[in-house]
């Protein structure tokens, strides 16, 4: 059930569930992703990876991949054209390993050959000598313990980010402390890593490629080749999904590289469990909160400690800190606060941007604690969190105050008064029931639970970044009639962005007929696909170009008002605008209080989640998941549906199923047969409330989306089992030992 607060638009403009063009492609097989690209005499690339987290490089072999047949090039880190190092915010991540790995699975070489077989091949023939050493593979010893090795030469710490507010501990008459953890979740996405890189004829190269940021790649690009920016030219390639481990480069240097090496077109396809080692992941975070409040409830202070690890390399990890730290509370009042968040280099994979990004975490260490708060007051879970709840002109830990709507009082309500499910009667269906078909259960030992959960997320790149995005949009007469050709860098990475700014230019501009080109680096920056923010800041970028484009048409039209569009198009030509779109200034928070109006967009989400458990063997399902949100403004209904119920799954995946298992720094389950997601058997019905409370800052009043339902929806579940199980449960995901051999 959907419920949409206000009238949506007519015709396929902003407000109506406008069909997506590459729909149908994508359901039927037929839409090219970047695994698919293809050119004649183009040969294949093959990366070796490090088996080992830690170790110093003594030697590197060559000679036997190049003895294969077939191959026609092997590099290593001297064969690097230009600058050895490149990263998102700090350039310490090498193109190829140089004296040391520090991850498994950190590239050493690559290969390419005229089979992607004798490829894989030659990279296994390679013989590199290793000295393996100790590994780092615990953050609070990298962070604290003064004899641990240091994984990077500045030593272990990425970011240490405070928050101070008042006085902690301030009195309270109730507290409450608890410790949680939150594994490694992986993105997961369905299309692996993958692109074409071709050697131009200017000596510079044309990449193809999946990724969710063009500009920041050939930033890092251009420099480890050697070549000016203008000579490192990138389109996008079909994406089969991101969830941000798109940020960050993977294949893109190497298969440029061994195109410039070679003079063909060189393709590189990691296959799944590569996949696993050549992304970010999301940070693993060990937390520890005390909550005090008066006995009625309303919370005194919040003192908190985040450890997040951030693996071998920096990534995105300050900003992941920023956002653990400026959000540590959640949507609540509190007089007094005192937040410690760290991120954290060790010898496990590197972590870097992944949906929710930094608040996920905090969000279910903090809402936890809302649970436990709830029960010492003896209030209803429901109830405490409306007694703190933010509003229009609260204050945030830190400092920013809150000046669009934020109901989350009247949010919670609604949640609460949302019918539930009926329980089960009679003799239950099999497939209802935890473990579905395989008939575990016929009912016994089978509990139901109701939990709660609420997440605050920040909308747009925060703490000073200048975040903006670029449109072109051309209006021409295209078969006798008026076409409008929109033209920006924005990734679309399967959220629907292309059909958002089709709806655009057709409300903007009243014109019908538009496409979209294709995304590439010919068109100024349009920022990355990530942080909720390209409907906010490209939308913008293509809503102030089409009024551009439109201030002009109507200016001809004054000059000669006898004439259709058309026939001034016809007799003036094509009429065409660049624009960029910034939205308003942040600041960076500071460095010892944390104040500062770091965000410049906060997003609310609530959920409730039914679960039943089989106490005796562990096994969850989820029965329901209700969820209430505030977008602002909806510009395409079903997408927008689509969006919170994707973000749901992932939360429901990080509370009961997903989880990357390293031990010792090493990945013991990179396949899909041991790294569980969500499937639609594991996702239940969802009730969806959607609000639309326009933000005045934002176009159309909007507020991103993508990213809150994934906050919420974990502590919810993981509140429910607790519920239904009598378990403090302090750790995500929740495994089936968890419940069953503690019962």
């Amino acid at each position: 059930m959907t419920h949409i607060a206000s009238g949506r638009s007519q015709g396929q403009g902003v407000g109506a569930s406008a069909s997506r063009p590459d729909g149908v492609l994508k359901v039927t097989g037929e839409f090219a992703y970047s695994s698919d690209l293809y050119l004649s005499g183009m040969l294949w690339g093959a990366t070796l990876r490090s088996p080992h987290p830690s170790a110093w490089i003594r030697s590197i072999d060559v000679g036997p991949a190049l003895a294969v047949p077939g191959v026609h090039a092997v590099l290593t880190h001297e064969d690097v054209p230009g600058e050895r190092f490149y990263g998102l915010e700090h350039k310490d991540q090498p193109v190829l390993a140089v004296d040391q790995v520090r991850y498994q699975g950190e590239p050493v070489a690559i290969v390419a050959a005229d089979h992607p077989e004798t490829a894989r091949r030659a990279a296994a023939a390679i013989k590199v000598g290793y000295e393996p050493r100790e590994a780092v593979t615990d953050a609070r010893r990298a962070l604290f313990d003064p004899d641990c090795p240091k994984v990077q030469p500045g030593g272990n710490l990425v970011r240490h980010q405070p928050v101070r507010v008042g006085r902690v501990p301030a009195g309270a008459e109730i507290v409450v402390t608890g410790e949680y953890e939150v594994g490694m979740q992986d993105q997961a996405f369905l299309g692996p890593e993958s692109g074409l890189a071709v050697p131009a004829e200017d000596g510079g190269v044309d990449l193809f490629v999946a990724t969710q940021w063009l500009h920041v790649d050939q930033d890092q690009i251009a420099p480890c080749l050697g070549l000016p920016k203008d000579k490192v030219r990138l389109t996008l390639a079909g994406v089969g999904g991101a969830f941000g481990a798109r940020e960050d480069l993977s294949m893109q240097v190497h298969a440029s590289m061994l195109a410039l090496r070679t003079g063909r077109p060189v393709k590189i396809v990691y296959g799944r469990e590569e996949s696993f080692f050549g992304h970010v992941h999301r940070h693993p975070a060990r937390m520890r909160y005390e909550h005090g409040a008066t006995r009625d409830g309303r919370l005194v202070y919040v003192k908190a400690e985040i450890v997040l690890d951030g693996g071998a390399y920096c990534s995105s990890s300050p900003a992941v800190v920023g956002n653990a730290a400026s959000l540590g509370v959640g949507p609540y009042e509190v007089p007094n606060v005192e937040i410690d968040a760290y991120g954290a280099y060790t010898n496990n994979p590197p972590c870097g941007a992944m949906r929710g990004f930094g608040a996920v975490q905090a969000c279910f260490a903090y809402e936890s604690q809302m649970d436990r708060l709830a029960e010492a007051c003896g209030l209803d879970p429901v109830e405490i969190r409306v007694r703190n709840a933010v509003s229009q002109g609260s204050r945030l830990a830190t400092g920013q105050v809150i000046d669009s709507p934020a109901p989350l009082a009247a949010m919670l309500r609604e949640l609460a008064a949302t019918p539930l499910p009926p329980p089960s009667s009679g003799t239950p269906d099999l497939r209802s029931l935890p473990g579905g078909v395989a008939q575990t259960t016929h009912g016994e030992g089978v509990r139901r639970g109701v939990g709660y959960g609420v997440g605050i997320k920040n909308i747009c790149f925060s703490e000073g970044f200048d975040d903006y995005s670029t449109a072109r949009v051309r209006v021409e007469l295209l078969g006798g009639e008026p076409h409008v050709l929109v033209h920006t860098a924005a990734a679309e990475v399967g959220q629907g962005l292309v059909t958002v700014q089709t709806q655009i230019a057709r409300t903007e501009l009243g014109i019908e007929r538009v496409t979209v080109a294709p995304a590439d680096t010919s068109v100024g920056s349009a920022g990355s696909s990530s942080a909720s923010r390209q409907s906010y800041v490209t939308g913008g970028a293509v809503k102030t170009a089409c009024e551009a484009v439109r201030e002009r048409l109507d200016g001809l039209h004054a000059a000669d008002p006898g004439r259709t569009l058309a026939q001034l198009l016809e007799a003036h030509g094509p009429v065409e605008e660049t624009r960029e779109y910034r939205h308003r200034p942040t600041y960076p928070m500071d460095p010892v209080t944390g104040q500062g109006n770091s965000h410049v967009q906060l997003a609310l989400c609530v959920h409730r989640a039914v679960v039943d458990v089989d106490v005796e063997l562990g096994l969850v399902k989820v029965v329901e998941l209700a969820a209430v949100q505030d977008v602002g403004k909806i510009l395409n209904p079903v997408a927008l549906e689509g969006q919170i119920h994707g973000g749901s799954a992932q939360g429901l995946g990080l509370a009961l199923m997903e989880e990357i298992q390293v031990r010792d720094g090493k990945v013991l389950n990179p396949s899909f047969t041991d790294y569980l997601i969500p499937t639609i058997l594991d996702m239940p019905p969802m009730r969806l409330s959607v609000l639309e409370n326009p933000d005045p800052h934002a176009p159309y009043g909007l507020r991103g989306a993508g990213e809150p339902p994934t906050l919420s929806s974990t502590p919810a579940i993981t509140a429910a089992v607790r519920a239904a199980t009598a378990l403090p449960l302090h750790r995500v995901p929740v495994r089936p030992q968890d419940i069953a051999l503690r019962t």
